[in-house]
């Protein structure tokens, strides 16, 4: 099993997923291979609050040139995790805001 800091890379934060935080719903860079349940399980570690549920989607990496050469960048996977409305709110976030 992986620890929670291999399972959560990285927040994202973009203007649209910090308009979520309000409703207590936040996006999260994940593992490629983590499931729904570990994902709930390692938010629920590390910021100590409880989850509700959470959603999940596999962006494929855009086609990139340079010259006459191609390739991609990487292929991302996000978490939206939202919380239990008697959950307290993660703090990281919201010294964003």
């Amino acid at each position: 099993m992986k620890l929670a800091q291999e399972i959560i890379l990285a927040p994202v934060i973009t203007e649209e997923s910090m308009m979520g935080t309000a409703d207590k719903k936040y996006t999260f860079k994940v593992a490629k291979d983590a499931t729904k349940v570990d994902i709930a399980k390692a938010v629920e570690t590390l910021f100590g609050v409880k989850v509700e549920k959470v959603n999940t989607v596999v962006t494929q990496g855009k086609l990139k040139r340079m010259g006459k050469y191609e390739g991609r960048t990487s292929t991302v996977k996000k978490a939206y995790v939202v919380l239990k409305k008697d959950s307290k709110a993660i703090e990281f976030f919201e010294n964003m805001a």
